[in-house]
């Protein structure tokens, strides 16, 4: 499979006009950032859903934004899951439109499948401003801005 595949498993992610369409194009462009060729897919969920691969994947059980799954296979690089209320939540407390906390975490979740971290600072500093260029190709403010370390 090549190209980004979304897979609406909520419906409440189909109540926002033009989302789909500019995820998939977030997902592309990230996609190119990282120099992945071949297939992805993002799956638009709800918190229990996420919940549930967040407490078998990693052993937390609580629902989380976005979780990846790269696949380890040459031309399919994974599998990304978005949760829409944790997304909507974060979104409301950080002041920011829906649409773009949401393509910030496919951004986040490609990358992932790139195989960029963050989980040491050195890590962070190379994945983050990668986040930070590509969603300003696609129009989005620096998630990063004003954030706290």
């Amino acid at each position: 499979m090549n190209g980004v595949q979304l897979v609406i498993e909520d419906p409440a992610w189909r109540s926002y006009r033009g989302l789909q369409a500019k995820l998939k194009r977030v997902a592309q462009a990230s996609a190119a950032a990282a120099k992945l060729r071949g297939g992805l897919t993002v799956l638009l969920a709800d918190d229990a859903r996420l919940n549930k691969l967040n407490r078998e994947f990693r052993g937390k059980d609580k629902p989380t934004n976005v979780l990846s799954f790269p696949s380890g296979a040459k031309d399919y690089h994974g599998d990304i899951a978005i949760a829409h209320g944790v997304t909507l939540a974060e979104a409301k407390a950080a002041g920011v439109r829906f649409a773009d906390h949401a393509s910030h975490l496919v951004v986040h979740g490609v990358l992932h499948l790139a195989g960029y971290d963050h989980e040491t600072e050195s890590d962070a500093r190379v994945m983050e401003p990668l986040e930070v260029k590509i969603l300003a190709q696609m129009g989005i403010a620096d998630p990063y801005r004003g954030a706290s370390s």
